[in-house]
C-alpha cells in the first residue's frame, strides 16, 4: 500500500515505507466501514467513528475526523467559512475511497486510514501511521468529559524529510525535524499551527486547541488536550504555491500603508508627551527619515481605561497634530487586560465581557497599576465574544480615534499573558480554555480590524506580540517578542521570522537591538546594535525598541536609557543613519514586494527555497533569505566578523550590490563585511538603490 516517494524538485532525501504492518492487517481484515459520497465530499464511517474529507480550494482538502457522531460544523478554526470553488471527484470501489482534486489525491482504505498522493505520479506525500497494529490507530479520542476529547492524529515520518513554518520560535531552528513544540501562546513563542514539508504538502492543523506537535524521527504526532473533533487542511506543491493556497482559505494581508513600510521609533518609554515630541523633533533637526513613533504602555490613567493620563499627556490632540506636520504616524499601546481600578471593570464583569474562569475568581494576571503601591489582579476581556469586542473598540474609538484621530495601535500581551498560565481554567466565549486559547491574539486583532473597517477606515495596520493562523487577514503585524540582546538571540531571530513567514504572516520584525537590556556605551553592545540595525532595515517591517539599559523597576514610572539612533556613538550613528536612508530608497520596492503578499499571499522575507526549490542546497540555509524575490541578505551575525560566507542559489546570476561583482549560483562566496555593511546580492541583473 505503501510506496516510498520519488526524489521530486524540492524533496530532498527518499521516503521511507512507513506502515507496511498496518497495510497487511488492511489488506487481510474485513471492511469495517463503509464509504458514501456527500456533496461532493468522500466520506467514511466505522466503530462510531466518521472521517470527512472534502476539497477545499485547488489542490487542497480539508479532513475532519469525529467520534461518536456526524460531522460537527461551526466549530472554531482558521479556515474563512466559504472554500474557493474547485472541481474534484470522488470513487468508491473494492472497499476504497479515493477523492481527487489538482495535484492531490487522497485515499481512504477500508479501515479508514488516510493517505495523501500526488496525482501526476501517484508518488506518496503524507500517510496516516498507526501508533501499533491492533490498537491505537492513527487517530485516537481520549474521553476527558462532556463529548471532549484528548485527540491525537499520527502520520509517518520519512528519511530525509524537512518540515518548516508552526509560526515563531526562539530554537533558532529553520527545519524544525525532530522538535517537539507547545501549541499555546507565550510571550516570544507564537503558535500557528501550519507545517510546510520539503516533500512537497503544507498542512494546516485547523484547531486553536492548547497542545503540541511532535515532529519525530519515527513519525509525526499533533495533539489537542481537548476539543471535540480533528480539523486538518492540506494541500500539495510547492512552497510558493502552496502559500498562494494557504493564503487563500485563511485570508490575505490587506495592503499595507506607505506609512508603514518606513522607520518605526519607540523605546520602553516614552513617559511624557513633551519626552515623545521632544524625539519626534529631533529627528527631523537632523535630517533622519522616520514615519512612526511609539506611545508605550503607562500613558493610560488606569489600565482598562484605554485613554491618555492628562497629567502626562495633556493635550494628545496637539501631539498628534505636530506629529502629522511632522510625517510622522502616532501609534499607541492598547493592552487587553483590565484593572479593577479602571472605570470600565465593573460594567464589564457585570455584562460577562471577561474571560471566565472555571475556579477562582475572574481575573488572569496581577499587573502594577498607577495609584497603588503593589500589583493587582487584572482580567482580559474575552476577544472571542463579539459584544466584549464591540465594547472594547467602542472604548478605543471613543478615546483615541474619535478625539485625536489616532489609527495605530501596539496590540501588546495579547497572548494573552496569563500568570499562571493554565488555559484550563479559562471560559471564553467560543469554548472552554483548552480547546480555543490559541486563537485570542488573531480575534483581538479582528477588534480593531473591523472597528476600524467599521469607522470607515481603510488603512489598517495592528502590531501584535502574538498571533495564530489567519491574523493576517485582519491586518496583524507580529514581532517576535521580549527577547534578548546578543548575537546568539539575533541569529535566531532569522529562522524565526522565515518560519512566521512560512506560516502566512508577511508583516514581521523584531525589537531592534533586542530588548532585554543592552548598554548604549558599551562597545560590544553597539556592535550587536549596529549589525541588528542593518537585519532590521531589511525586515518586512523596521523598528527599533527595547528596554536599554539602566532599567527601572517595573511600574507607572519606568523607564529604559535611551534608545535613539544618536545614542549609539558617533561611529554607531552613522551607521545606522546610513541604514535608515537605505531602507527609505528602497521604500518603492517594500511596497511592491508588500502588494505581492496583499494579492497573492507571497510572503516579504523568504527562505531561498521558496524562490529555488530545485536546488536542494536552499533547504538548509538558515542565516540568509530573500527580501521579496530580487534582494539575497545575508546579515552579520557574529562578533567581529569582517567578512561573511553565504550560499547563492543556483538557478539564477547574483551581483554584490556594494561591489558590482558578479558571481554564478550554486555556489558559497565569501565577501567583505566591515562594520558599515550588511553583505547584499541583486538576483538576475535586477536594479535597486542600495548604494547611495
Amino acid at each position: 500500500m505503501n510506496q516510498p516517494a520519488e526524489n521530486h524538485p524540492g524533496q530532498p532525501g527518499q521516503a521511507g515505507q512507513p506502515g507496511q504492518g498496518s497495510a497487511s492487517l488492511a489488506q487481510s481484515s474485513p471492511t469495517v466501514g463503509t464509504f458514501r459520497e456527500r456533496d461532493g465530499a468522500l466520506e467514511w464511517s466505522g466503530r462510531q467513528e466518521t472521517v470527512r474529507v472534502e476539497p477545499w480550494g485547488p489542490d487542497a482538502v480539508r479532513v475532519r475526523a469525529r467520534l461518536g457522531g456526524p460531522i460537527l460544523e461551526g466549530l472554531p478554526g482558521a479556515l474563512l467559512d466559504e472554500a474557493p470553488a474547485t472541481e474534484a471527484s470522488v470513487k468508491i470501489e473494492d472497499g476504497r475511497g479515493q477523492l481527487t482534486v489538482g495535484a492531490l489525491t487522497v485515499e481512504v482504505d477500508a479501515e479508514g486510514l488516510v493517505r495523501f498522493l500526488r496525482t501526476d505520479d501517484s508518488a506518496e506525500l503524507l500517510t496516516e501511521e498507526r501508533a501499533h497494529f491492533w490498537w491505537p490507530g492513527p487517530r485516537l479520542y481520549t474521553p476527558v468529559g462532556n463529548g471532549h476529547h484528548r485527540l491525537e492524529q499520527r502520520f509517518a515520518a520519512y528519511e530525509g524529510e524537512k518540515l518548516y513554518g508552526l509560526g515563531q520560535h526562539q530554537h533558532g531552528l529553520l527545519d524544525q525535524k525532530g522538535a517537539v513544540l507547545d501549541l499555546v501562546q507565550r510571550n516570544a513563542e507564537v503558535t500557528i499551527p501550519v507545517l510546510t514539508s520539503s516533500r512537497g504538502y503544507t498542512l494546516l492543523w485547523n484547531s486553536p486547541a492548547i497542545g503540541r506537535v511532535e515532529l519525530a524521527g519515527n513519525g509525526t504526532r499533533w495533539v489537542a488536550d481537548s476539543a471535540r473533533q480533528i480539523d486538518y487542511w492540506i494541500t500539495a506543491g510547492q512552497p510558493a504555491d502552496a502559500q498562494r493556497r494557504y493564503s487563500a482559505v485563511t485570508g490575505r494581508t490587506p495592503m499595507l500603508p506607505e506609512w508603514a513600510a518606513g522607520f518605526w521609533q519607540c523605546k520602553l518609554r516614552y513617559r511624557t508627551q513633551d519626552e515623545l515630541l521632544g524625539v519626534a523633533r529631533e529627528y527631523k533637526r537632523r535630517g533622519l527619515p522616520i514615519d512612526a513613533i511609539v506611545c508605550d504602555f503607562f500613558h493610560w490613567t488606569h489600565l482598562g481605561d484605554w485613554k491618555f493620563d492628562p497629567a502626562e499627556w495633556p493635550d494628545p490632540a496637539a501631539m498628534r497634530q505636530e506629529l502629522e506636520e511632522l510625517g510622522i504616524k502616532l501609534v499607541v499601546s492598547v493592552w487587553p487586560s483590565v484593572s479593577p481600578l479602571s472605570e470600565n471593570h465593573q460594567l464589564m464583569e457585570q455584562r460577562g465581557y471577561f474571560i471566565g474562569t472555571q475556579y477562582g475568581p475572574m481575573a488572569h494576571a496581577d499587573w502594577p497599576d498607577k495609584e497603588v503601591a503593589s500589583t493587582v489582579q487584572v482580567a482580559f476581556y474575552d476577544a472571542t465574544n463579539p459584544e466584549a469586542r464591540d465594547f472594547m473598540w467602542s472604548r478605543i474609538k471613543e478615546n483615541y480615534l474619535d478625539p485625536y484621530g489616532i489609527t495605530a495601535f501596539w496590540l501588546d500581551a495579547c497572548e494573552p499573558e496569563l500568570k499562571p498560565g493554565f488555559q484550563e481554567n479559562l471560559r471564553y466565549w467560543a469554548g472552554p480554555g483548552l480547546e480555543v486559547g490559541n486563537m485570542y491574539p488573531s480575534e483581538n486583532s479582528r477588534t480593531f480590524y473591523e472597528g476600524m473597517i467599521a469607522a470607515g477606515e481603510t488603512e489598517i495596520v495592528t502590531l501584535n506580540r502574538s498571533a495564530w493562523a489567519g491574523s493576517q487577514r485582519y491586518g496583524a503585524a507580529l514581532w517576535s517578542g521580549d527577547i534578548g540582546t546578543d548575537f546568539a538571540t539575533l541569529r535566531r531571530q532569522i529562522a524565526a521570522g522565515l518560519n512566521t513567514s512560512l506560516s502566512g504572516i508577511p508583516w514581521w520584525n523584531t525589537d531592534i537591538g533586542g530588548f532585554h537590556g543592552g548598554d548604549p556605551d558599551d562597545p560590544a553592545y553597539r556592535e550587536v546594535m549596529i549589525r541588528w540595525f542593518q537585519f532590521g532595515a531589511l525586515s518586512p517591517l523596521m523598528r527599533l525598541h527595547g528596554f536599554r539599559d539602566p532599567g527601572m523597576p517595573l511600574g507607572p514610572d519606568m523607564t529604559g536609557g535611551p534608545n535613539e539612533v544618536w545614542s549609539y556613538g558617533e561611529e554607531a550613528g552613522t551607521i545606522m543613519e546610513k541604514y535608515l536612508r537605505l531602507r527609505e530608497r528602497l521604500k518603492p520596492y517594500v511596497l511592491d514586494v508588500m502588494r505581492a503578499a496583499h494579492e497573492e499571499g507571497l510572503p516579504v522575507m523568504r527562505p531561498l527555497f521558496l524562490e529555488f526549490p530545485d536546488d536542494q542546497a536552499t533547504w538548509s540555509v538558515a542565516d540568509s533569505y530573500l527580501f521579496g524575490p530580487d534582494l539575497l541578505v545575508a546579515p552579520v551575525l557574529t562578533a567581529g566578523a569582517s567578512v561573511r560566507t553565504a550560499y547563492l542559489p543556483a538557478g539564477a546570476r547574483w551581483t554584490d550590490a556594494w561591489t558590482g561583482t558578479s558571481y554564478e549560483g550554486g555556489t558559497n562566496v565569501t565577501v567583505d563585511a566591515p562594520l558599515d555593511r550588511i553583505p547584499l546580492f541583486l538576483r538576475d541583473g535586477a536594479v535597486l538603490p542600495i548604494a547611495e
